[in-house]
């Protein structure tokens, strides 16, 4: 059995791919230093290493203490916003830490490598739907970091014949229930779930954008999907097959922010107020994916609509 090191496997993602893994008949193990993961995310039965990918004899140790055969990367700090006012934070636990965590793989031999990137290094592009060969542009520390991953993870893997794959997720959203919900003070969903649960008027950060509603537009995908996407990474990669470098996951249809209120208008039955304040910085006006390279070469393709992801965030709202 093939044994899969997920970093940030105590995250919101990180904990779906641990439970996707498992569902597909490959072990787990979670290295998370718990700073915004939980314990209780992990699994029955599922080790847990509390450290972090700057710990590299920490790594070490379970990569061998759990006969690795594959990372997942997920670790690192997120958030565009934040990016701007801290970027010295983020290059260090996003770049360096990549760096870190690359050593150890390649010199205890772990054959195949997962990269959790971002559709921030587009930044704001020109194409309607943004492709793999759609230039890369980040407009901010945080996209800049993930694409510096990627160009690492790339670099190495040709230097080193290490087996890798860089995903970038669009808008991560929604919930596979046991109890796994989305904790970001930052993302959308749980902002919105927040608001709502203390009876306030959900913030949208911007309502002049260039776009038909002024409010900025995203291609939202289920976390679920995304998970299973992961799944079918490590297929590839353990199968030999030849991949891209890299790999857009999302739904190829974009939603603004008064659009994804209206679906949560719809799934409770009732309407609420909102409120628009200024811009945050480092937010793209439009980015949309399309996703038919992953559905070409891994199989895989978004199953689950925008309902379903109201409708799942609702039952695992977070506290």
């Amino acid at each position: 059995m093939s044994a899969w090191l997920v970093t940030g496997g105590a995250g919101y993602i990180g904990a779906h791919v641990v439970r996707a893994l498992g569902a597909s008949g490959r072990s787990a193990v979670v290295l998370d230093d718990l700073s915004t993961g939980f314990a209780s995310f992990v699994p029955e039965g599922v080790p847990l290493v509390r450290a972090s990918v700057l710990d590299a004899e920490a790594v070490r140790a379970a990569v061998r203490g759990h006969a690795v055969t594959g990372v997942v990367h997920l670790a690192g700090w997120k958030y565009a916003g934040v990016s701007v006012r801290e970027p010295l934070r983020f290059y260090r636990e996003n770049v360096s830490g990549m760096e870190r965590l690359l050593s150890v793989v390649v010199e205890e031999g772990v054959p195949s490598f997962v990269f959790s990137s971002s559709a921030s290094v587009y930044g704001t592009p020109r194409d309607a739907e943004v492709t793999e060969q759609t230039p890369t542009a980040p407009e901010s520390p945080y996209g800049e970091t993930k694409l510096a991953g990627e160009w690492l993870l790339r670099d190495v893997a040709r230097a080193h014949g290490l087996r890798q794959v860089s995903l970038r997720y669009f808008n991560v959203v929604g919930s596979g229930g046991d109890g796994l919900y989305d904790a970001s003070p930052h993302n959308l969903f749980p902002l919105v779930l927040r608001a709502l649960a203390a009876g306030e008027a959900p913030l949208v950060h911007g309502g002049d954008y260039p776009t038909p509603d002024g409010s900025c537009v995203r291609d939202y995908v289920h976390v679920v999907d995304i998970a299973e996407a992961h799944v079918a990474a490590a297929e590839a990669l353990e199968a030999g097959r030849p991949i891209a470098d890299v790999y857009n996951l999302g739904v190829g249809e974009g939603s603004s922010v008064l659009a994804i209120l209206d679906a949560f208008r719809r799934a409770l039955g009732r309407d609420f107020p909102h409120v628009v304040g200024p811009r945050r910085p480092g937010d793209p006006a439009r980015i949309v994916a399309s996703a038919e390279a992953a559905s070409r070469d891994l199989g895989w393709r978004a199953r689950l609509d925008l309902d379903a992801m109201v409708a799942s965030a609702l039952e695992a709202p977070p506290p």
